[in-house]
Parts: structure tokens; sequence; C-alpha cells
């Protein structure tokens, strides 16, 4: 796979259908989720007098959900998707940084 044809695929995968699933309905009410990505692409071409023209190269792309639009009796509302790692992660970072904060403040009274 050449670099161009690399990068012709990693455009295609980073699209807004990816951004937003497919809509579906129950009741009368429609879901729409959203997702957020990120994407890169690495590649280089070497010139090898055994290998002329080589070129190699990846992509990648991570995706998560951040929530959906839900549509009921023509009004759009937005429901976002909690990420309780990123809520624990955060969690734990606030408490080890005030216990720093206390144990300097602590030390410096001595």
């Amino acid at each position: 796979m050449d670099l161009e044809e690399l990068i012709g695929n990693a455009r295609d995968a980073i699209t807004v259908r990816r951004v937003y699933g497919e809509p579906y309905e129950k009741d009368g009410v429609a879901i729409i989720p959203a997702a957020a990505l990120r994407g890169g692409i690495r590649g280089r071409a070497t010139e090898r007098s055994s290998e002329p023209g080589r070129t190699a190269g990846a992509f990648g792309v991570h995706a998560r959900p951040v929530g959906v639009f839900v549509v009921r009796d023509g009004t759009v509302s937005w429901r976002p998707a909690v990420d309780v790692q990123a809520l624990v992660r955060a969690v734990v970072l606030g408490v080890a940084v005030a216990g720093l904060l206390f144990a300097a403040l602590l030390g410096r009274r001595r």
C-alpha cells in the first residue's frame, strides 16, 4: 500500500459518519449517538538501490462515545455519556493534590 492510498483510507475512516451513528427510533423517540474521534497517520518513503520507491506507513483511529441527541416531540436534547474512569481519575488526582498541599502547609508551620 503506498502513502497516497493510506492517506485516502484514513480520510475515509475519519468522517462524520463515524462521529454520528445511525439514528434509531423507538416509541416515537429518535436517538442519534455521537462520538469523539482522534486519528493519526505516520508514513515514510525510502530510497534504496535494492528497493526503489519503497513506502511504509500506518494510521490509527480512536473513538469514544460522548453522548446522544434525543429527538422527542420535535424537541432536541443532549444527553452526555458519563466517562466513569475519567471521573475517578479526576477525583484521585484532586485528592492527591489536596494531600500534597496540606502536607506542604503543615511542614511550613513547623
